[in-house]
């Protein structure tokens, strides 16, 4: 008999994406900030990228507030870099420290607007439950009569 013979192929590698904020240019644009508190549009808009770019993840893809979201991350990276918080010496890669600021930005939000939806369920829900208390029926059905009255 003959062996059978099991033919393998090669799975292709995926290319490695460019990054969105380029980590080394990042951290080039902070010590230039550092040196001369020149804030540029490009470290600005690397920032608005990071909050961007966490905002697809599927931890945060689904929310109808995520541009809120990322208008929250947006200032408070802004807010850290102007503080000048990132420790250059400490570390080189400030893409993960702002990652976690817009991370902590997100979750934040997310719960001041989890408390918001609840205080307005809270007060809709006893308002509707005084109204049916202290209210008899009115709302029913107009009459046949009142519908000839109406269209004649």
């Amino acid at each position: 008999m003959k062996p059978k013979i099991k033919i393998v192929k090669k799975k292709k590698k995926k290319s490695k994406k460019a990054y969105y904020v380029d980590p080394k240019r990042f951290l080039q644009l902070l010590k230039e900030y550092y040196e001369s508190d020149d804030l540029i549009d490009e470290l600005a808009e690397s920032t608005s990228k990071i909050a961007v770019g966490l905002s697809y993840s599927p931890n945060f893809i689904n929310y109808s507030y995520k541009d809120e979201m990322i208008g929250d991350a947006v200032v408070k990276m802004i807010a850290a870099v102007k503080n000048k918080k990132f420790n250059l010496e400490a570390t080189s890669n400030p893409f993960s420290y702002f990652t976690t600021i817009a991370y902590h930005a997100f979750i934040n939000r997310i719960k001041k607007e989890k408390k918001y939806r609840e205080t307005i369920s809270a007060y809709q829900e006893q308002l509707y439950s005084d109204l049916d208390m202290n209210e008899p029926i009115q709302n029913q059905a107009p009459s046949k009569d009142y519908d000839k009255e109406l269209y004649t």
